[in-house]
């Protein structure tokens, strides 16, 4: 599925995006803006354009050196490295966002107190961030907002006043390269889906049927008005 993100760099009056970054690795790859642009498909002018464009706004980012049998090669300046790291960092938190799971949980809001409420859900009590006015609200945070406990080790409820505490079973472990997808039974229905290190995952020793909590912060709660809520909606 397409998540609708697509990762874009303001230089001054420009915008760098996925198209400029591609010529600018292409220059790289190929040591020629001629063959850079040959290879992506575009005329060497629309290529020789827009860089120009991007350098009155960036300064340098393509040296040129007369001569050789295609008039010359090309080769980035460290502005230009420097530029498509920043889209390159950009781009990969746009593709984490996209891809972390998230646990939306029906509930009412029980008190208020300044822009944090306590939302009565099926898995029990959450704070969390009002970002509605509305009663009934959906409850929602990020897989890798949760931290996974021993409930032997786990901090007591009286010390999480700003965290959130759920505890239950452990449905799956799903290993992945560097990371884990942990699914936990919390009673909500749906399976609270916690994204944790491999190192986190040895050090718990987790499978299947195992007993942990889990706790994550109000602050990375957010309440939104549910759908069916009525006039009350975001603020």
């Amino acid at each position: 599925m397409d998540a609708g993100f697509e990762a874009h760099v303001r230089v001054g009056e420009e915008t760098f995006d996925g198209r400029d970054a591609a010529l600018l690795r292409a220059v790289a790859a190929h040591g020629s803006l001629n063959a850079a642009a040959s290879t992506l498909g575009r005329s060497y002018s629309r290529a020789h354009g827009r860089i120009g464009d991007l350098e009155a706004q960036a300064g340098p980012l393509v040296e040129r050196e007369r001569g050789g049998s295609e008039g010359g090669g090309s080769r980035l300046t460290e502005n230009a490295r420097e530029l498509l790291a920043q889209f390159e960092r950009l781009q990969a938190a746009l593709e984490g966002t996209a891809t972390t799971e998230r646990l939306v949980l029906d509930g009412t809001v029980r008190e208020r107190d300044g822009d944090l409420v306590t939302v009565e859900t099926a898995a029990g009590t959450v704070g969390a961030l009002a970002l509605t006015t509305a009663d009934d609200v959906q409850a929602s945070f990020r897989s890798d907002a949760v931290t996974l406990h021993a409930p032997e080790s786990a901090p007591g409820e009286s010390e999480t006043s700003a965290r959130n505490r759920f505890e239950g079973d452990v449905l799956s472990v799903e290993r992945g390269d560097g990371t884990a997808l942990v699914r936990v039974d919390v009673g909500a229905g749906d399976p609270l889906a916690v994204r944790v290190t491999a190192t986190s995952l040895r050090e718990l020793a987790l499978s299947a049927e195992d007993r942990v909590v889990a706790s994550f912060k109000a602050t990375a709660t957010r309440a939104t008005a549910a759908p069916d809520a009525g006039e009350s909606g975001e603020r």
